[in-house]
């Protein structure tokens, strides 16, 4: 029997043996789904949402809310899109994910956005989770068939943007977890997960100059899955979402006609109890997420990214990056790297993880992301 089905056996042993469905299925060898350690991280439910999707992000160590907007902003910072400049845009990501520890694991983000005139812009994502198969088998380990968990999110975005500098948005999502079969977990039956959530955000920018060369600085927040508990089974408990603050900063050089610099970073923390089991209501979760592990610990479980992005001609991309997560709240530590393609309409991105290979579930990890745009360029009315 090999490695893979022998983690995956383990899950499902782990739930007839009585232990809670969430925590069976959404940790994998000692990992969370987000690559984070299970040993000291938060815990919340469907943390595939904090999963950055997209391949630019990706190589520039996940950082995105206050990057130049992209078909990618109803995940990074839903009020970006109040700045796109083409009438539509589409993009399709797809990363195989933990493929050191299970190979069948993948994560698929689809993203859309329609500006409707010069202020105002919608936009749509689709996110889905797959788990791969997983062999189940009885408390006798009798073979009963095979079973495919899964998790999807599906977004609807709009922005606007009040004078040419600034602008708000907002998200509505709807959550579905599929993790478990009907199975029963401590005498109850399992069920799908279902759950609602909001984003508020705002972004900032200013054009600048700087040492006679024209630059761009970008500020952006994005307070992402404010909703409802989720649970596995009728009455029993119900879990966080990954709430989470996302602050962030960017300044772009316009060193000429042909080459441009961003360097960007991102701050995050998850607005949700250091407690998993806590029984507190949503808004006093996120309010005492500031208080209720201790001022030094509270800053402990800030994560940071950030990275470089150089562009030549508009049409192809270098990028790197680095992820810092503290060892004691997740222990995410990895060099990013990527590169992109621009040819007319078309974008074409690819990043990958660097990490170490005996530590983290998330190293070599690949993204891509192919990206088009369409319609007419609205930015200025037309």
């Amino acid at each position: 029997m090999d490695i893979n089905t022998i983690i995956k056996r383990v899950l499902i042993l782990t739930i007839s043996l009585g232990f809670n469905i969430y925590n069976a299925h959404a940790q994998v060898g000692g990992t969370n789904t987000n690559g984070s350690s299970t040993a000291g991280a938060i815990q919340t439910a469907v943390p595939f949402l904090t999963v950055s999707p997209d391949a630019r992000s990706g190589a520039i160590g996940d950082a995105g809310v206050a990057l130049a907007t992209d078909k990618n902003a109803n995940y990074w910072n839903p009020s970006k899109l109040a700045f796109i400049e083409n009438g539509d845009q589409f993009s399709l990501s797809y990363s195989p994910w933990l493929r050191r520890l299970v190979p069948d694991i993948n994560l698929a983000y689809l993203s859309y956005a329609h500006k409707l005139d010069d202020r105002n812009t919608f936009g749509l994502s689709l996110k889905y989770f797959n788990l791969g198969k997983i062999q189940l088998v009885d408390n006798n380990q009798q073979d009963q068939g095979t079973y495919t968990p899964n998790e999807f999110a599906i977004d609807g975005s709009f922005a606007r943007k009040f004078g040419e500098n600034f602008s708000l948005g907002t998200s509505l999502r709807f959550i579905y977890s599929n993790l478990s079969n009907g199975s029963f977990s401590e005498g109850q039956q399992t069920k799908a997960g279902t759950a609602v959530a909001a984003d508020v955000s705002l972004y900032y920018r200013n054009p600048t100059q700087f040492l006679g060369k024209d630059d761009l600085f970008a500020f952006g927040v994005n307070i992402s899955n404010i909703g409802s508990k989720i649970s596995y089974t009728e009455t029993g408990q119900k879990y966080f979402l990954p709430t989470n603050l996302r602050v962030g900063v960017a300044n772009t050089w316009y060193l000429d006609t042909y080459n441009e610099l961003t360097a960007t970073l991102d701050a995050n923390k998850l607005l949700v109890p250091s407690n998993p089991n806590s029984t507190a209501s949503v808004p006093s979760g996120i309010f005492g997420s500031f208080s209720d592990a201790g001022f030094s610990n509270e800053l402990k479980e800030i994560n940071l990214g950030g990275g470089l992005e150089y562009w030549y001609n508009h049409q192809f991309a270098l990028r790197s990056g680095y992820f810092y997560e503290n060892p004691n709240f997740g222990n995410r530590k990895y060099l990013t790297l990527g590169v992109g393609f621009r040819y007319q309409d078309f974008n074409l991105d690819f990043s990958y993880l660097v990490a170490n290979q005996q530590q983290s579930a998330l190293a070599n990890t690949l993204r891509f992301t192919l990206g088009y745009s369409f319609g007419k360029d609205l930015s200025k009315g037309r």
